[in-house]
Order: structure tokens, then C-alpha cells, then sequence
């Protein structure tokens, strides 16, 4: 166990992977089945960065959106009007013809051998890592899974509480560090302004705004949310004003200042332990460091959730379809 930094609280957490660990490091390379996988998959990402900062948040939500429901199997990538990526938790949802590029690349190069579960963790490092964050080892060797349905999506709502959240992530095996540091991807994210209305005009039922949001912060929202309507349009704000789509520990002083977008990030401020751990994260370049090596453990051991390995699964030909599907 270890504390989320180098001060004198400490925060129970897990400093290892699950155990039993099924992946392996270069797992590609090690079995000589498709050497230079990792190398294809950089380059796309690169390549996609360049034109498409966004592309950071998008991977980073698929990502998330896959491995908390049935395992990071690519359950998400499979398309279809009953598909996971059809539910409304799952609305916005970007990335997808970027896996596509990858997976193509990769069938011309090594048909049949790298999975689309594997390319969607590669290529999620990669552009974290573009944007800032460590490039931290991706552990692969994982398969495929079924199709799933959009009612199999129990993805909480951003509105839930810090406690809630938890329960969530300590239903997938993670642990209360493991919150606070994925939460940080709010760095590059965004969300819809119907997902904080209820902070700016009628927070729990009152008629009033959320008084933990800075007055100032509250005001500057409400020009970018102003009340609407059913039918009206539902803009996109920035979950980290300032940013820039850069991966850095902003979130964590916004949610200090009280300038949090999301009740869910406004929340960690009210439990002991991920109060202690945003402090830690805000503090200048200590915290940014803590933060990043932190990240980097938190995302691996997230995608080691339900993973398929062995004869489990499949190796899907295309990521929109399972084999039995495919064109």
C-alpha cells in the first residue's frame, strides 16, 4: 500500500496490478507475431494529434466507457442500433475512425493477430502521452469479446457523489486513488452544458446555484450554459477552463479554487481521503509529478479490468464487427 504522494497523510492505495496479472509487455514482440505493433499504432496516433488535439479525450473517454462495463474487451467499438456505444451515457462518444485507421494498418501488415481490445489501450497511452501525460507501460495480449447490448451501459452519471463513484470504481477492482488520479483526465475533457445546469440554476431542488462554486466561476458558466429549454441546443464546455487540451494538474487547483465544472470533481473536496489527494496533486511541479506517476498505474491497472486472454474471445477482423458479422 502507499499515499498519493510524499506528504505526511497517507492514502491507502495499491501500488501494484491485479493479481492474477493474464497480459504481458510487448506481448507482440515477445511472441513474434506482429514485431513492430506498437511502432504502427504510435504513428497513427501521431499522425491523427497533429490535425486533432481533441483526439486525447476522446481515446481517454472510449477507453473508460469500454473497460468499465463488460472489461476492456472492445465491446464498445462494435456498432450496431443496439450497440453499447448506442446508449445515452455513451452520447458523444468520439475516436472510433482512428481505430479503425489503426486496425486496417495493422491487418495489411499482421492479419488477424493484434486485437482491437489491445490497439484502443495502445493507442489511448499514445495520446495521453502527446498531450502530456507519462508514456507508461501498455501490458497486451488482450482478445475481443461478444456484442453487448446498450442496456448492458450502467455508466454513473458525472452528477453522482464522490462516495458513489467509488463504490463504482471499487466494483471493478480499483481503489480510492485510483478515482482521484483518473478523474485528473478531466484535464483535457469536456461535457454537455445539461450536466451542470442543475449546479448553475436549481442545485439539489433549492432554486439556487450550488454555493461551493465560486461566484465569479458560477457566472462565467452561465454565459457558456444559459437556462434552456427542451430542443435547444446543448453546448460543449471545457472541463478544465485553460488547458488547452494539455494533460496537467489544472483540474486539480480548479477544484481547490471551487471552480470545478462537475459536481462529481467538486465532490472529491468533501471526502478525507481524495481531499488529501487533490491537495497533493495541486501542489506546482511535486504535485504534477506525483499526479503523473500515479496516472500511469491507475490506467494500467484499469486496463487489466475483464480482460479476455487465451482461447477466450476473439481477434476481431474489423473493430465494428465481431467475425461472425464481418463483411
Amino acid at each position: 500500500m502507499a499515499s498519493a504522494g510524499s506528504g505526511p497523510g497517507k492514502v491507502d492505495a495499491a501500488v501494484t496490478l491485479p493479481s492474477p496479472q493474464k497480459l504481458q509487455w510487448h506481448h507482440y514482440r515477445i511472441a513474434n507475431t506482429c514485431r513492430y505493433a506498437e511502432v504502427y499504432v504510435r504513428h497513427q496516433v501521431e499522425l491523427h494529434w497533429e490535425k486533432d488535439k481533441t483526439i486525447t479525450r476522446k481515446l481517454l473517454r472510449l477507453l473508460y466507457s469500454d473497460c468499465f462495463v463488460s472489461g476492456c474487451d472492445a465491446s464498445i467499438l462494435l456498432d450496431g442500433s443496439d450497440s453499447e456505444r448506442k446508449a445515452l451515457q455513451n452520447s458523444g462518444l468520439g475516436g472510433f475512425s482512428l481505430i479503425d485507421k489503426i486496425k486496417t494498418v495493422l491487418e495489411q501488415r499482421c492479419p488477424g493477430v493484434v486485437s482491437c481490445a489491445d490497439i484502443l489501450n495502445l493507442a489511448t497511452r499514445d495520446a495521453a502521452h502527446l498531450a502530456g501525460a507519462p508514456s507508461y507501460p501498455v501490458f497486451t495480449g488482450r482478445r475481443d469479446g461478444p456484442r453487448t447490448t446498450a442496456a448492458s451501459v450502467d455508466l454513473p452519471s458525472p452528477s453522482i457523489s464522490w462516495q458513489q463513484a467509488l463504490a463504482h470504481f471499487q466494483s471493478k477492482g480499483l481503489d480510492v486513488l485510483d478515482l482521484a488520479t483518473l478523474l485528473g483526465a478531466h484535464s483535457t475533457g469536456m461535457t454537455r452544458c445539461r450536466y451542470i445546469t442543475d449546479r448553475l440554476y436549481n442545485f439539489n431542488g433549492t432554486g439556487k446555484p450550488d454555493p461551493d462554486m465560486d461566484p465569479d466561476f458560477r457566472a462565467k458558466m452561465s454565459k457558456l450554459c444559459p437556462p434552456r429549454s427542451k430542443g435547444q441546443p446543448d453546448p460543449l464546455v471545457d472541463l478544465t477552463p485553460g488547458s488547452y487540451y494539455n494533460f496537467s494538474s489544472l483540474y486539480y487547483s480548479q477544484i481547490q479554487s471551487r471552480r470545478a465544472v462537475l459536481h462529481l470533481d467538486n465532490d472529491l473536496l468533501r471526502g478525507n481521503d481524495t481531499q488529501q489527494i487533490v491537495e497533493e496533486f495541486a501542489r506546482s511541479d511535486e504535485g504534477f509529478e506525483d499526479f503523473r506517476r500515479s496516472f500511469a498505474l491507475s490506467m494500467s491497472r484499469m486496463g487489466s479490468i475483464g480482460v479476455l486472454t487465451g482461447n477466450q474471445g476473439e481477434i476481431r477482423r474489423n473493430c465494428r464487427f465481431t467475425n461472425a458479422e464481418s463483411p
